[in-house]
């Protein structure tokens, strides 16, 4: 009996987005206060990169900048990597693989209904394992 897992089924809704212009101190209250580690920069409401906590740490804090001053778009990372919700969940994790990512966001008529993660993918696949074993 073949089990086809689609992106849609574990995906997390919980995407916060920022304006491009917005600072990386303002971004870093935004992640604490939301309790997330990547944040979606957008321009004029379309996304168009994210920020992760790394990027924080590599492209601002190490080198010594002031987060008030350094925006989003600075140090977003960019494209995103997307995924449609109808892809197999196959298909997204060969993907994370080839993109060298942890996350990677879906999306539909060039709308952002969710993201993926390694973790997330992870506890869906022990889930749908312990179902199996129910049976």
């Amino acid at each position: 009996m073949p089990i086809s897992v689609r992106v849609r089924d574990v995906l997390d809704p919980n995407v916060v987005e920022v304006d491009a212009s917005t600072s990386i101190l303002d971004l870093t209250k935004t992640m604490v206060e939301r309790y997330v580690g990547t944040v979606v920069v957008t321009r004029e409401g379309l996304p168009v990169g994210e920020v992760t906590e790394r990027d924080i740490i590599e492209k601002c804090v190490a080198k010594g900048l002031d987060a008030s001053k350094v925006t989003a778009e600075e140090i977003m990372r960019s494209p995103l990597v997307t995924i449609e919700p109808d892809s197999r969940l196959g298909e997204a994790i060969r993907l994370m693989l080839e993109s060298k990512v942890r996350r990677i966001f879906v999306v539909e008529k060039g709308k952002i209904m969710g993201s993926i993660t390694q973790t997330g993918i992870c506890m869906n696949i022990l889930n749908i394992a312990g179902a199996l074993q129910a049976l």
